[in-house]
């Protein structure tokens, strides 16, 4: 069944912002005082509904389209993951043997310039034409290619090891990718993954809305993997754990309230909403898991 449209109310993000920060209070980790400046914030988001405006439906787009359309500023925006992507990947690149390597999900070429500065044979592929534009520009010594991550372009044993970031949270089953990854690489490499954690706590979903090349606006459907749907895609196919990382968030800090962000008309924003709810937000983020790099080895006798 295709991907339906998903409704998006900015109230009830900021509400949902502060149920989540009352519930860790009511666990203790707050008192009285927290707890009631709360619920008094929530008073006032309900007094402020009508400026805060209603919630908007949101069709979906396929990852293709919403990344064509995200090629224009990619490279631009200072997304806050490049980062903690490149804290937690760069001591596992650093232990790969020098070889031939599959970078899936490619994007703009960021991770292929790491492998190739590092004395690797690179080829990436990336489903996005756009994305893969700004690659080509990036490091012309790679080969890249078109292609999904649950149907590589790539022969039987190809590469030593294969790496893929920020991606596989816009698959919902890991299943697929696991087993491309086993089928194209050759026993003893290492699969080198990395994705965010997603942004809804408690769910499984992590819709991204971005802008398509041609002006629509939706969402990508995408997916927030726990440890336990890695082990289940990774272990059948001979994989073994060599490392696990992650980043999480810093623990909670009281945040003034300070005059909020415009809100900008069309699907809501979550980064301009958090700034309405900053000591909420705060603590409904405080030590929870935002990155999670895992580093699989194909076993030589599988």
């Amino acid at each position: 069944m295709p991907p339906a449209p998903i409704h998006q109310d900015p109230l009830a993000y900021l509400l949902g912002l502060e149920g989540v920060a009352l519930l860790r209070a009511f666990a203790g980790e707050h008192g009285q005082a927290f707890t009631q400046a709360r619920l008094a914030e929530v008073r006032s988001l309900l007094d402020r509904a009508d400026e805060i405006g209603p919630g908007v439906d949101v069709d979906p787009i396929s990852v293709r389209d919403g990344y064509d359309g995200w090629s224009a500023t990619y490279d631009a925006e200072g997304n806050s993951c490049f980062p903690l992507r490149d804290e937690l990947l760069t001591p596992l690149l650093d232990r790969l043997l020098t070889g031939r390597v599959l970078d899936a999900a490619c994007g703009s070429g960021a991770v292929t310039r790491q492998l190739v500065d590092r004395g690797h044979d690179v080829v990436g592929v990336d489903g996005s034409p756009g994305m893969l534009g700004l690659a080509r520009r990036a490091v012309p010594e790679a080969t890249l290619l078109e292609g999904d991550l649950a149907a590589l372009p790539l022969p039987d044993a190809d590469v030593d090891h294969v790496t893929c970031t920020l991606a596989l949270s816009h698959v919902t089953d890991l299943r697929p990718f696991f087993a491309e990854a086993a089928r194209v690489m050759r026993p003893g490499g290492h699969l080198i993954t990395l994705d965010v954690r997603g942004y809804y706590p408690r769910s499984p979903l992590f819709p991204l809305v971005k802008r398509t090349p041609d002006g629509r606006v939706g969402y990508m459907p995408g997916g927030s993997h726990e440890t336990s749907d890695y082990l289940r895609a990774a272990l059948p196919h001979g994989f073994v754990v060599r490392a696990c990382e992650e980043f999480f968030a810093s623990p909670y800090a009281p945040r003034p309230d300070a005059e909020p962000a415009p809100l900008t008309p069309g699907p809501p924003d979550i980064w301009e909403l958090a700034t309405w709810v900053p000591d909420a937000a705060a603590a409904a983020d405080a030590g929870r898991s935002q990155v999670v790099a895992w580093d699989f080895e194909l076993r030589p006798d599988v």
